[in-house]
């Protein structure tokens, strides 16, 4: 008989030869036991860990001669000795069909399937199709199976294998029970391939079957594989192969963990020509770039997990490190050496080393690259360390540093606070009012082109916290300039005159109404303090020098302006739907820049629709800057004028000389 591999050769062919897959073998006996077979399976996992073995023995179970509980088939396994169960585990069964899904994948294949499923069994009770790498399967052959599988015939029982089960329809996933395997744990594994070891007459020390169990990565039939060729390349003594640890790294093409762990203390010690003469070693020998920034990255995963885990060098192990428990040990005492943030940088760069690895032309400086970055990452400094050498400051809600609190108490003891209150008060002097524009009655308003004074206001007398040694703050000199009361009188008079309102009213012309108050009256409000009119006069102008703002600058004109508090209540005569149209955020942009300018950006700007006050008069519109009608408008007579008799300008005539 030739020669068969141990993967077939110890191929399990009960349910309780399969390893690591108590789940799933539990689950189809107690269904075996009960009757509930259902007629569509999908069995999906990690590659060479039972999921065909597993169809393949349940379908010996389905198609078994024996009874279930009858002296040759006491459980729901195989008896093994029927017609069936033998040609089915030697492959010659009629009624069971295995199908390779990766080549007969074509909707003409499923086609021929799926008639051919419509006739009955030659000889057991079930028709059986296994398709292995079901995902392989195209759309269209899927959905030519959606209504057999749906509702099959009674004697039909499919049986899907596959490492992809996301890529296999919803529709026919949902029409299947699905079992997903689970890798095969590394003792398991390590437990199977001791017991063929003896089996077969092989000489091996636990290093080199952990070895084997490792280089499996949780597949049985890949560790199985390993070990058939190491077997073959093994020295015999006695008649006897002999698997050494270091013969199965050589054939695999790996080093020995002992040298990333001398490579990481190199790393801790900052040695960078050590690192160098490591890595220079290593490439001599032969060893793939890549191959060896796998396995770095391996070991740093390891050692990651065995400092999370708190493995150390003095014992302790965990199920999240499936290596021996030597390799255990070494992570732990590579991971003593650092932190785990650094731990973690480290893997990153490796990582990111490893990717790079696989399209550059230079594998061996950029390995070499990778390696000296982990001896700078040494040399970094967290950023909370940084952070923590900086006092903290005082804030809001919170308390001043240690630093601070020292120094304000040394000031208040050394230098105690008095409180005094100033010597005199201090007197506002208001700003000089500009000088009028132009005016056809200039002649008798010269006191209003001087500068007026307000009386001393009340002064509140605060409470002020100087220091004794000082002087206290010196008091400005107020100027008081006196003017001509007759010509005030005359002045207003002739605006009256002009105006035609006829006789002054009573205030004007009571004796307790002085001169100075009168002018102050008259004067311009200081910046900042604008009224309504000269707010609106800006926000008007500005619009009209802006391009598409007319109809904001029109709404604005006709609306009412209002200082009220710390808020200018713009009244409009627009809807509340047309107010947020026409006067648009770009609008109210420019409108907030223009009372920026005035000095009443500190104010906040209320835009109502039509309806807050519908007695109150239309306004006429603001003029255009540097027309009669503006000038008439800025010039204080006429303000006054305004502010007695609330008049309305309707006509401006230009008398000045054009000529």
């Amino acid at each position: 008989m030739a020669y068969q591999v141990l993967a077939r050769k110890y191929r399990p062919q009960r349910f309780a030869d399969v390893a690591g897959q108590d789940h799933v073998t539990v689950t189809l006996m107690n269904a075996l036991t009960q009757g509930r077979i259902a007629h569509g399976y999908i069995f999906s996992g990690h590659r060479g860990i039972g999921k065909t073995t597993i169809a393949r023995i349940l379908a010996m179970a389905l198609n078994c001669r024996n009874v279930i509980g009858s002296a040759e088939r006491a459980t729901a396994e195989p008896c093994e000795i029927c017609d069936s169960c033998v040609e089915i585990r030697a492959g010659n069964s009629v009624d069971v069909i295995e199908i390779d899904a990766a080549t007969n994948r074509g909707i003409d294949e499923i086609r021929e399937l799926r008639d051919a499923a419509r006739y009955r069994p030659a000889r057991d009770r079930y028709k059986i199709y296994i398709l292995d790498e079901a995902h392989q399967i195209t759309d269209a052959a899927f959905n030519a199976l959606l209504k057999t599988l749906e509702e099959p015939p009674e004697h039909i029982v499919f049986m899907m294998a596959t490492t992809q089960p996301e890529d296999i329809p919803q529709t026919v996933r949902s029409r299947c029970q699905h079992f997903s395997f689970h890798a095969v744990k590394l003792v398991d594994i390590l437990e199977q391939i001791r017991g063929i070891a003896a089996h077969e007459g092989v000489e091996a020390d636990e290093a080199a079957l952990a070895l084997l169990a490792e280089a499996g990565d949780g597949s049985m039939r890949d560790a199985l594989s390993i070990m058939d060729q190491a077997i073959a390349s093994a020295p015999v003594e006695d008649g006897r192969p002999r698997l050494d640890a270091t013969q199965i790294r050589d054939l695999m093409g790996t080093v020995a963990n002992t040298i990333f762990e001398r490579l990481l203390e190199a790393i801790h010690g900052n040695r960078s020509a050590d690192v160098m003469t490591i890595a220079n070693e290593l490439l001599d020998a032969g060893n793939s770039p890549a191959q060896l920034a796998r396995q770095f990255v391996r070991y740093l995963r390891n050692c990651i997990i065995a400092k999370i885990a708190g493995v150390g060098e003095d014992g302790g192990s965990t199920e999240l490190l499936q290596i021996s428990a030597d390799e255990q040990r070494r992570a732990g005492r590579s991971a003593a050496l650092f932190t785990e943030e650094e731990l973690t940088r480290f893997l990153q760069v490796m990582l990111r080393t490893f990717d790079e690895l696989g399209y550059r032309q230079e594998q061996r400086f950029h390995f070499e690259l990778g390696l000296l970055k982990l001896v700078h990452l040494q040399r970094l400094l967290p950023v909370e360390e940084i952070l923590s050498r900086f006092p903290t400051s005082g804030s809001a809600g919170g308390s001043a540093s240690p630093q601070s609190r020292t120094a304000s108490t040394a000031v208040s003891s050394a230098a105690p606070v008095t409180r005094v209150a100033p010597a005199a008060p201090r007197p506002v002097t208001p700003p000089t009012p500009p000088k009028p524009a132009f005016s056809p009655f200039s002649s008798n308003l010269k006191s209003f082109n001087e500068p007026a004074s307000v009386p001393p206001q009340k002064a509140v007398e605060p409470q002020v916290l100087i220091q004794p040694d000082l002087p206290p703050p010196p008091v400005p000199a107020v100027s008081i300039v006196q003017t001509d009361p007759v010509d005030e009188i005359t002045a207003i008079e002739v605006a009256a005159d002009l105006l035609g309102v006829g006789a002054l009213p009573a205030e004007i012309l009571q004796p307790e109404a002085s001169p100075i108050a009168i002018a102050a009256s008259a004067a311009p409000a200081a910046k900042g303090t604008q009224s309504g009119e000269d707010l609106q006069r800006m926000a008007v102008e500005a619009l009209s020098g802006a391009k598409s703002q007319g109809s904001a600058a029109d709404a604005l004109g006709d609306s009412e302006w209002t200082v009220a508090g710390d808020e200018i209540r713009v009244q409009t005569e627009l809807s509340k739907t047309m107010l947020p149209m026409v006067i648009n955020p770009e609008a109210e942009k420019i409108v907030r820049t223009a009372l920026r300018s005035s000095g009443a950006g500190q104010l906040k700007l209320v835009l109502l629709p039509g309806g807050g006050n519908a007695s109150a008069a239309k306004k006429p519109r603001a003029a255009k800057t540097g027309s009669a009608q503006a000038k008439a408008m800025d010039h204080p007579v006429v303000q006054q004028a305004q502010r007695l008799f609330n008049a309305e300008i309707r006509n401006v005539i230009d008398l000045r000389d054009n000529d």
